[in-house]
């Protein structure tokens, strides 16, 4: 036998052993932390009836015992489940499938503290989940909760409901929920991570508080496509990341795509990152700050295809402080998905307070590369050092009564085909290309700009 032979013989029979590991995964695990199956309490899989009963047994006795609870491969029909405290519930990735049966609820709990669902298929079959149910899995008050490498498909209102929780949901799919896919409310330490969330009728992931307040949740690395705005509104529906009086929350690494309208929109959460994310084919806006939203980040993230790219909007309503910088933002468009006139279009990048917008890149704007301020609404802006590419104009600033101080200062303005630097009152023009002839504009500096 020749050396190399003998080497790749040896590295094949090596490698066997590691191959095998994922396929027995859970069973070892669930072996190791004292588990029993789930067939010891009268539980059958792929029986035609009820499995409820013998399901809430077996997770009953499992979690008085102090034990996970394997669930073999296998369909169950069930309905009505509640997981006490120290609920482990193991399945076989992909082939252990508990659909639900109709009603009430599928999977609740209630003032509980570690419980985990792992590698189950958790299947809502479409079917209606009692007015009291607002999701297929709803956690209330659970302390230290660990759902992970599980798939929740059609549920008939939201797939994963999370109240006044606290804990992780990762590496888990969540599809054709009615409502959205993963609905945090009060979050008390929450990391979503690493889940798909497809085909939603109306949100994507979202983190919503009762009454402003901190949340610290951290939503990364998720995979979100395809979400619906199916009861209409014009902010309500249709985000991929919906981040609504929750604060300190980190929105970052996300991959989010074909949004109704926005791919990640902050709604009053002060104190948020929105760093790294990707943003494509957002039907309105890429990412939305809004509406008494105080300190944000906002930093390289890619955004192609919206009506506007990035907003940071409402000072009005007391939205103010942020940094936009190191963005990609290209390929704005000129229809928006419901009747708006004031909503802006076409637009690369929108701010109106105590922001700095700075090295960013805007390549195919029609209407503006940037807008700076909306009527009064406009204090404490610089745009430095940004690049602009092929817009109608490159930068529009506000010269309406109350705008104040606002630096423009050494962009590149390439392909701006109704000048480079314009001031504007409200929607009207209102000044000449002030990148080219100086115009007495007090609260306005502009400076060093290069246009080709």
């Amino acid at each position: 036998m020749q050396r190399r032979t003998f080497l790749t013989g040896t590295l094949a029979t090596l490698a066997l052993p590691a191959l095998a590991r994922p396929a027995t995964a859970a069973i070892r695990l669930a072996d190791m932390r004292g588990s029993f199956g789930a067939e010891a309490r009268d539980l059958r899989p792929d029986a035609t009836d009820d499995q409820s009963r013998a399901l809430q047994r077996a997770i009953d006795a499992a979690a008085a015992g102090g034990r996970a609870l394997y669930i073999p491969a296998g369909r169950y029909t069930v309905s009505n489940l509640r997981l006490p405290s120290g609920t482990r519930l193991i399945g076989v990735p992909g082939q252990t499938r508990l659909v639900y049966r109709g009603g009430g609820h599928m999977i609740f709990a209630e003032g509980v503290e570690n419980v985990g669902l792992d590698g189950l298929v958790l299947d809502g079959a479409n079917l209606g989940l009692g007015e009291y149910a607002p999701a297929l899995v709803h956690l209330v008050q659970a302390r230290a909760v660990a759902i992970t490498d599980c798939e929740v498909l059609g549920s008939a209102q939201s797939g994963i409901a999370l109240d006044r929780s606290s804990g992780r949901v990762e590496n888990t799919t969540v599809r054709g929920a009615a409502q959205a896919g993963i609905r945090s409310v009060e979050a008390r330490g929450l990391r979503l991570s690493g889940n798909i969330v497809t085909d939603c009728a109306n949100g994507g992931i979202l983190v919503h508080r009762w009454k402003e307040g901190e949340d610290n949740t951290i939503v990364s690395g998720n995979r979100i496509e395809r979400i619906a705005a199916r009861d209409g509104g014009s902010g309500q529906n249709g985000n991929g990341i919906n981040v609504f009086r929750a604060h300190g929350v980190i929105i970052s690494d996300n991959h989010i795509s074909d949004c109704a309208l926005t791919a990640v929109r902050v709604n009053a959460g002060s104190n948020v990152q929105v760093t790294g994310n990707t943003a494509l084919r957002s039907g309105e806006t890429g990412l939305f700050v809004e509406f008494g939203t105080q300190g944000a980040v906002v930093s390289a993230n890619l955004v192609d295809g919206a009506a506007t790219g990035i907003s940071v909007s409402n000072f009005d309503h007391d939205g103010r402080l942020a940094v936009v910088s190191g963005n990609i933002v290209r390929n704005l468009k000129t229809t928006i998905p419901y009747e708006d006139p004031n909503q802006g279009r076409g637009i690369g990048i929108a701010v109106e307070a105590d922001t700095t917008v700075t090295g960013n890149v805007i390549e195919n704007a029609p209407e503006f590369g940037m807008v700076l301020g909306w009527g009064p609404y406009l204090r404490n802006v610089t745009a430095t050092g940004n690049v602009i590419r092929k817009a109608g104009v490159g930068i529009a600033v506000s010269v309406a009564e109350g705008a104040r101080s606002t630096v423009i200062a050494n962009n590149i303005l390439s392909g701006v085909e109704n000048g480079a630097v314009v001031g504007y009152r409200w929607n009207e023009r209102a000044t000449g290309d002030l990148a080219r002839g100086p115009e007495d504009w007090p609260h306005l500096t502009v400076a060093g700009n290069r246009v080709s």
